[in-house]
């Protein structure tokens, strides 16, 4: 049996570090979902399932960056 570390430090407006014995990653968390490095994960609504598939880092980074900017805009 393997032993298996994570632990999520917020940093405010969704934005957060997941830190594992493997490194520390960034994601980003939204009402539909999470963004991270791996790709994305949606909620569906039944508790305990998501969708998950993976994508590319820039995909996570420009999904990011257009999720950061409508969050900011509308809590202004």
């Amino acid at each position: 049996m393997g032993f298996r570390f994570q632990k999520r430090v917020k940093l405010g407006g969704g934005l957060g570090l997941n830190i594992s014995r493997s490194g520390i990653s960034p994601s980003l968390r939204t009402k539909m979902g999470t963004f991270s490095k791996n790709g994305y994960s949606t909620k569906t609504g039944i508790s305990g399932v998501r969708y998950q598939n993976s994508g590319c880092l820039v995909f996570f980074l420009f999904t990011g960056a257009i999720t950061f900017l409508i969050y900011t805009i509308k809590h202004l």
